[in-house]
């Protein structure tokens, strides 16, 4: 298995957006320590209550200038969002800029709220976002200046000043549950993931296919199958349910939709359940609903949380039902204090990863 930090990047509201940046450096430095591989942020936008993270380049600049060996990457850049000839740019002189440790995730994005400010059809996401793996690859080939006409990007005798130190790029990503988008990634050699709120047990079957279509397709490599979700860990299970677990639960507060006057917290968390049911997601329904409550998200073993022993054991587990081979935790949330958010991340490294390092679900 393989083991990432993952970070939202949540707004603290002790804290100055200065201080939360300095405070993950920490955390990105304790994980290249111990062992970890890789480091991803997200893209969100345009919610101080939220996520203060919106440029993933910056993100892996400066966490890779922080680190040894540590892969730090976007995960991922919003790509309708972007210009494609700039955002083939910036990727490249990140991935120079971290002396080729760079991991670059693309997604089509999951907020209308991001698209609207920027005057972008929320609705036309995906087929920018697909086309853009086959912009990047002409854009990084062996003919150049490079052209590419394509459905939604086109360019003309372009040539890239700097190119990716990586070849023929950084390695690619693209979290999603959707079957048409596994269905592409599968064939282009794209690892990809899923996040907390798809039930594993649905999650299986799904990247058993995604595996099937990988092989078929005569990839090289295994793929890259990702988890994402919460996690603490302490020298017991009792200190980390008395320091984890109800932070946990209100670990994703931020993903609700923003409270319209007079809404109430369960007016939010009504909408936020009836997005899923409208995509047809019931499994990710019941999960999104039951997200604040501690004794659900326990039972359930949505977040790991527990001794370095009992979260080992917790994990081979759901990744033997979700067909993970990599695990993305989430380390810093709601209000947890940073000596038990350290404690928690060196735990994991120093028992958690060696005791699954030579584990392979697949």
């Amino acid at each position: 298995m393989k083991f990432a930090h993952f970070s939202h990047v949540w707004g603290k509201p002790d804290m100055t957006a200065q201080q939360r940046y300095d405070q993950l450096w920490r955390e990105l430095e304790l994980c290249d320590t111990l062992g970890f591989d890789y480091s991803f942020c997200v893209e969100h936008h345009f919610r101080p209550d939220e996520s203060w993270m919106s440029s993933p380049a910056l993100y892996a600049v400066a966490g890779n200038a922080r680190t040894k060996r540590l892969r730090v990457g976007a995960m991922g850049f919003v790509v309708p969002l972007h210009h494609p000839l700039r955002l083939a740019e910036e990727i490249a002189i990140v991935d120079q800029m971290s002396g080729g440790r760079f991991e670059c995730g693309l997604v089509p994005g999951i907020s209308p709220g991001y698209f609207t400010p920027f005057g972008i059809d929320y609705n036309f996401r995906k087929s920018p976002t697909f086309e853009f793996v086959n912009y990047l690859r002409a854009a990084y080939g062996d003919r150049q200046p490079f052209t590419f006409h394509g459905d939604n990007h086109k360019t003309d005798s372009a040539l890239l000043a700097v190119q990716p130190l990586q070849k023929p790029h950084p390695p690619l990503w693209m979290m999603s549950r959707d079957p048409p988008t596994l269905e592409f990634c599968a064939k282009e050699g794209i690892n990809t993931g899923y996040f907390i709120n798809f039930p594993r047990h649905e999650a299986g079957p799904r990247y058993k296919q995604f595996l099937a279509d990988w092989n078929k397709a005569g990839h090289p490599r295994k793929p890259n199958i990702a988890y994402s979700t919460v996690i603490y860990v302490d020298e017991t299970d009792k200190k980390a349910v008395e320091n984890g677990l109800f932070r946990a639960s209100r670990a994703y507060e931020g993903l609700l939709p923003l409270a319209a006057p007079g809404e109430t917290f369960e007016d939010r968390l009504a909408k936020q359940k009836q997005r899923f049911i409208d995509r047809g997601e019931i499994g990710a329904s019941k999960v999104v609903t039951n997200l604040f409550n501690p004794d659900f998200i326990m039972e359930h073993e949505l977040v790991f949380v527990g001794s370095p022993e009992t979260v080992a054991k917790k994990l081979r587990k759901a990744a033997e039902v979700g067909m993970f081979n990599t695990f993305m935790g989430e380390f810093n949330f709601a209000d947890l204090p940073e000596a038990e958010l350290l404690r928690s991340i060196r735990l994991f490294g120093e028992k958690v990863i060696p005791a699954l390092r030579d584990y392979d679900p697949f």
